[in-house]
Order: C-alpha cells, then sequence, then structure tokens
C-alpha cells in the first residue's frame, strides 16, 4: 500500500489521488490482514487502549498490536472451533470493550460479524438474529447494573440453534476482590454458556487455522440501518468496502503512528468502527476506547478535556448532542495542543452550535456526511483547505457523489446543475450492493448504479456539498417545502437553547405547519413568547416560522445520540390530536381526557344529534384516521 503522505484542500487534490486506480494501492484483501499488516509493521506500538470508568486516577488496559492481532486471531479460531463457516454469522450484543474489537475482527476473519445495537427490544433482537443467520451469539455475562444477559435469557428457548453463546465477564476487568465478590454473589454461568477468555485461551494467537483463503467480495460484516418500526434492515459490507473504506478515510484524516483517535460511539455502528477503529488500525494509530457506555457515561463528559490533554488525544468523533454536552464543559484550563480536530459524521451539525465549539474550545470542527449503506462516509470538509461552515464538504476520494433530478413520480431525470437541490446519490467501492433481504432494494437504485440516500442537497461550483435537508424530514406546508435546518439554526442563536428540532405538526388547511422543540441549556430559563419573538426576528423564510414551541427536558435521540424525529413527530401528532379533540368537545360538551400508556383515549358522550357530531367533525377525519392507529 502506497504511504505516500496526501494532503487535501480541493476537489482537484482528491482528482489527483484518483489517478491511481485503487488496484494500483496495494490496499489489503480483508480486514484481518489489514490489522496484521500494522501488527507486523511496529507489533510493539500502542493499538488499543481501554477506559473502564474514565475516572480521574484510572489506569488504562493497553494492548500492542501485536497483541490485539493475536487476540483477534484466538478470538476467530474460537469460533472456528464451534463450527462458523465464512458465510455465516457471528452476532455481538456488546458495549465497547476489548472483546468487542476482538469479535468484530475475529468473526470477520471466520465468517460474517453482524453488529446488534443493546438498546433495542428483545424481539428485534431475535429477528436480526435470525435474519442474519447467525450461529453464534457473543454478550455479556449477568453483571450488576446492566440487563444484556437478561434480553438474551428471555431469548434462550428461541435461540436453540445457535451453536453457541458466549460471553464476556465485566467482572475481570475489575480488581482482585471486587471480581471474585461479584462472582460469587452471581454464581457459576448459565448451562451451555461459554466464557470469552477462557474459551479463546487455548487457541493459537500466530494463525488462522480456518487456513481461509480471503477474497476481496467475501461479505465481512452486517450493520443494520432503520428499525424505527419493523425489523432494521441488514446493510451487508464486503472486505472490499471496509477496506475502501477505511483508505479513503485515512487519506481525509491523515492519521498516523503518533496519533490517537477517541472512540465514544458505540461500536454496533459503522462510525465508530470504521472511523475510531479501522482507520487508524490500518495507519497504526491508537485507539483510545473511552468506557463501555462511550459518551453516555457522564464521567466521560465530565472529564472529557481531561482524558484528552492525559492521552494526548488527536482525533475524535461526535453528533450535534455531544458538541452541545461539552460546551457546558470547561477546557480552558487544559491542554489540547494534541488536539488536530474533531468530526461531526452522523447528523447535521447547526452552524452556530459550530461557532460556538470552535470559539469556546479553540478546537476545529469539521462535518462530514455518510451513512451505513456506504460503509460510513462519502463526504468531508478538507481539514487542512477551506473549512465551509453548513457544508458536509468535498467527495471522499474513491467515492463518487451526483446530486440528481427526479420527476413527480420519483423517476430519474438528469444531474442537477450547481446549487440546484435534487436527491443526493452515491456510488463507488465502499458503497454496499444491496440490503440482505431483496425486498428491500425496491427503488433503492437510480440512473443505473447509484445508491439514493433519500438525502436532499446541491453542489456549490467548487465541489462543496451542502444537505438541505431530507425527504422524510421536509415540513410541506401548502405545497411549500421547508427545510427543518433553517429553523434550528435560527433558534440555535438564542443563548438559552442548547438543542432545536424541527418537525411539521399536522392541519387540515395546509397539511403541515412548523413546530419546534426546544432543550435548554442548564441553568436557563426562557418564556415561549420570548423564543417566539426570536423565531420572528431570526428566519427570514415567512412560512418557516413555527406555529408552535414546545419546551421539553429533553430532546430524544437514537443509540448514536442523532435526534431521534420519529418521536417528535409522534409527540407533533398527538399533541395536535388533543388540540382538535378539545375544541370538538367544547362544541359537543364530550370528555377528553390523556393516557399515558396509549398516548390518547376519547370518551365521547354526545348529547347533541350524530349528524351535527358528523358535521362538526367531517373536517378533521382525515386528521382523525392518521392518528386513530397510533393513538387509540
Amino acid at each position: 500500500m502506497s504511504t505516500l503522505a496526501h494532503t487535501i484542500r480541493s476537489l482537484a487534490d482528491i482528482q489527483l489521488i484518483e489517478q491511481t486506480p485503487l488496484a494500483e494501492r496495494d490496499l489489503p484483501i480483508s480486514t484481518y490482514e489489514l490489522i496484521g499488516r500494522s501488527a507486523q509493521r511496529a507489533p510493539n506500538d500502542p493499538a488499543l487502549t481501554f477506559l473502564l470508568q474514565a475516572s480521574d486516577d484510572e489506569q488504562p488496559l493497553t494492548l500492542s498490536y501485536a497483541e490485539l492481532f493475536g487476540k483477534i486471531t484466538q478470538t476467530a479460531n474460537a469460533f472456528h472451533r464451534l463450527g462458523l463457516s465464512k458465510d455465516r454469522a457471528v452476532s455481538f450484543l456488546l458495549p465497547n470493550l476489548p472483546h468487542t474489537h476482538y469479535t468484530i475482527w475475529g468473526g470477520e476473519a471466520a465468517g460474517i460479524v453482524n453488529a446488534i445495537n443493546p438498546l433495542l427490544d428483545a424481539e428485534h433482537i431475535l429477528e436480526l438474529i435470525k435474519a442474519s443467520q447467525s450461529e453464534v451469539l457473543v454478550t455479556l455475562a449477568p453483571f450488576p447494573g446492566t440487563e444484556l444477559w437478561d434480553k438474551v435469557a428471555t431469548l434462550r428457548e428461541q435461540l436453540s440453534h445457535l451453536k453457541a453463546i458466549i460471553v464476556v465477564d465485566l467482572a475481570n476487568f475489575l480488581p482482585e476482590p471486587q471480581q471474585t465478590a461479584i462472582k460469587a454473589m452471581r454464581g457459576p454461568l448459565p448451562d451451555g454458556v461459554l466464557e470469552f477468555d477462557a474459551l479463546i485461551a487455548d487457541c493459537p494467537a500466530d494463525h488462522l487455522e480456518n487456513q481461509r483463503v480471503f477474497h476481496p467480495d467475501d461479505i465481512a460484516s452486517y450493520f443494520h440501518t432503520g428499525g424505527t418500526t419493523g425489523t432494521p434492515k441488514l446493510a451487508p459490507h464486503s472486505h472490499h468496502n471496509e477496506v475502501v473504506m477505511a483508505y479513503s478515510m485515512s487519506l481525509v484524516t491523515s492519521f498516523n503512528e503518533q496519533d490517537t483517535a477517541l472512540c465514544g460511539l458505540p461500536l454496533f455502528h459503522v462510525n465508530a468502527v470504521i472511523v475510531t477503529g479501522l482507520t487508524p488500525f490500518l495507519t497504526g494509530s491508537q485507539v483510545l476506547l473511552a468506557t463501555p457506555q462511550g459518551y453516555r457515561t457522564p464521567a466521560l463528559i465530565k472529564n472529557f478535556w481531561k482524558i484528552v490533554e492525559r492521552h494526548k488525544v488527536s482525533f475524535f468523533s461526535g453528533v450535534p448532542t455531544i458538541y452541545a454536552a461539552l460546551l457546558e464543559i470547561p477546557s480552558q484550563d487544559y491542554d489540547l495542543s494534541s488536539l488536530k480536530y474533531a468530526l461531526c459524521g452522523a447528523a447535521p451539525m447547526p452552524v452556530e452550535l459550530i461557532r460556538q465549539f470552535e470559539q469556546r474550545s479553540g478546537v476545529r470542527l469539521i462535518e462530514g456526511y455518510g451513512l451505513t449503506e456506504g460503509t460510513c462516509g462519502s463526504c468531508a470538509n478538507p481539514a487542512d483547505g477551506e473549512m465551509r461552515p453548513g457544508s458536509i464538504g468535498l467527495r471522499m476520494p474513491y467515492c463518487e457523489v451526483e446530486i440528481k433530478i427526479f420527476d413527480d413520480e420519483s423517476q430519474f431525470v438528469r444531474n442537477a446543475g450547481n446549487n440546484e437541490v435534487g436527491q443526493l446519490c452515491i456510488r463507488g467501492p465502499s458503497v454496499f450492493k444491496g440490503y440482505l433481504k431483496a425486498e428491500n432494494n425496491q427503488g433503492i437504485w437510480v440512473d443505473g448504479d447509484w445508491f439514493n440516500t433519500g438525502d436532499l442537497g446541491r453542489q456549490d461550483a467548487d465541489g462543496y456539498f451542502w444537505l438541505t435537508g431530507r425527504s422524510k424530514d421536509l415540513i410541506i406546508r401548502g405545497g411549500h417545502n421547508i427545510d427543518p435546518q433553517v429553523i434550528e439554526e435560527a433558534m440555535h442563536k438564542h443563548p438559552a437553547v442548547a438543542m432545536a428540532a424541527a418537525v411539521g405538526k399536522p392541519d387540515e388547511r395546509v397539511g403541515e405547519l412548523p413546530a419546534v422543540y426546544i432543550q435548554l441549556k442548564p441553568g436557563h430559563s426562557v418564556s415561549i413568547n420570548e423564543l417566539l419573538q426570536h423565531a420572528q426576528q431570526s428566519i427570514s423564510e415567512r412560512a418557516a416560522i413555527p406555529k408552535d414551541i414546545w419546551l421539553i427536558e429533553q430532546i430524544p435521540v437514537t443509540a448514536v445520540g442523532k435526534t431521534f424525529k420519529p418521536e417528535l413527530r409522534l409527540d407533533a401528532m398527538r399533541r395536535t390530536l388533543l388540540e382538535r379533540l378539545e375544541d370538538l368537545a367544547k362544541t359537543l360538551q364530550v370528555d377528553v381526557r390523556s393516557d399515558s400508556q396509549y398516548g390518547m383515549h376519547a370518551d365521547i358522550q354526545a348529547i347533541h344529534p350524530v349528524e351535527k357530531w358528523i358535521s362538526v367533525a367531517e373536517q378533521r377525519l382525515s386528521l382523525f384516521k392518521l392518528s386513530y392507529n397510533l393513538f387509540c
């Protein structure tokens, strides 16, 4: 693999890099070979450092590249001995642990690894295990304060097809007295359950017993996407997808052997696995795995800048909610000179939040863009070039990105011109070949082999891409498309606002009206009227001025930390329906009450004739039909 340094300042630099075809880059055939090359090149360099608690005086666990690669090899051999073949999967249901990395890369060396979000309910976990044809499951042993084993225990009878259930024992990370006490209190592991460390101890660390010959198109992993309703879709990634993605990301990040990348996002998500995992492993950098729960650990946020200083962190990746939280943690007393920049790449970042973060911390914040189907990243602002706040940057090397125009029937018409808004589509060696289930692939490919991301965007004359919304997130008011980010950007400028999330609330006359949810900064207070006045003064697009502002304690987020708008849309619908039913109650003298379990319930005791009830309710019929199945 070429080790020449590449500096990306503009689109021209990316095009220069691509003059050398990938086939001439001497890339590894597999992720196993990728990590193995770094272990051979610098066996004693630190590869993985793990913080259990992110406390002030914690002594971390550190593995060299030779040690990490040995553990990965032992894990692959253990899976092979259990009968795992290269076309079958091992699922993992784990927090961020060294063993999670052993499982990911060892699983890809022995077969296919299937990442599962530990926060999913048991039903979805079971569906993902079955959909991936998993033969092995790796999860946590029973441990105080954790619930993963409880979820698995409820599924034991339905997991009888598995060759093995393997558990990682968190007690092994504790000092001897505590370790012994917890194991004594817990008792022996359940029958038929294998303990991870004991299982791999007898396996060789210097070669793969399956003698596998890898092919670039071999499937390495399944990552699920979606899943807010129904079963999440599984996106298969080949070894080539992941290796190319790590290489492209390394050109963007310019990681080297002296760098340390802090991982705080969960390892069931491609951002954590690729950006703060495989990419630094490719470049011989160190990964700092910051606690099992990552950014969800309060101590990590509280001690974040202290940890950056102590471990000389040069890079970390987060989402807007993380940066909003870090804004409340003073950074001026710490030496952050090791920190080159931070990345926001899993959700759009409000420009005002970027400005505030950079101003207070002195750390450059670059925005990127990617999705599971693209194996991680597709665009990023150039760290060594011009940063355009609000833009997702230039396309990454060897990643093709175009804006395409569709007609009213969602058929491709043509490519967009400069600054013309259309559908953002991606293509290239890091893009998957389709979801595992064929029925999920209907309509995802356009204009040949371009994947339609569902995001709306534009490209300026210099090659920078700008997201202008997501098709499903657009607020459509009387046929007028409103980008919720316009509202959110404006609300973030208010000094009391920590996070803002705009959605459409149902309206019988114009379809939707803009509404915005506000989470205030700790210790701040503000009236709704003041926020409404701020919105009117700050939002130039008249149609986008929110009709309602709702203060809530916390904006709902996904396990990765992205704003979870489906929950907000449902809440906006609930509020609107309740409002309409109250109006109806006044007219018909009916009793309307709320029910916390089902969201809404109405006892209608009409004293007027039925005909009058129908007349008054007729204009609300479409709204009620839309809401009935969700709330009644």
